[in-house]
């Protein structure tokens, strides 16, 4: 369980940094970090960080993928871990 724990915070951070990232790129009008990236690291356990990315950043928010899916993706998760987290409590 600690393993899943620093996962998933390692995830977060790093979709979080690089939301942070691509806006400076979009800035400085270089070389940017490709959406499927983007949207990958919030599939794979990351959309809590994504989410906070857009909104810290301002990133992303009139794209409709990220302005609806990230949240989708983030409130599926959501619910795919309480279950899990549910079905080890034994009564």
């Amino acid at each position: 369980m600690a393993f899943f724990v620093f996962y998933l915070i390692f995830v977060n951070v790093l979709s979080f940094l690089l939301f942070g990232a691509d806006k400076s790129r979009a800035v400085n009008r270089e070389r940017r970090i490709p959406e499927r990236t983007l949207l990958f690291t919030a599939l794979i356990g990351g959309s809590l960080g994504a989410e906070t990315g857009m909104l810290c950043f301002r990133h992303k928010t009139k794209h409709a993928r990220f302005r609806i899916g990230i949240p989708a993706v983030l409130i599926i998760q959501l619910l795919i871990g309480i279950n899990i987290l549910l079905s080890d409590i034994s009564f």
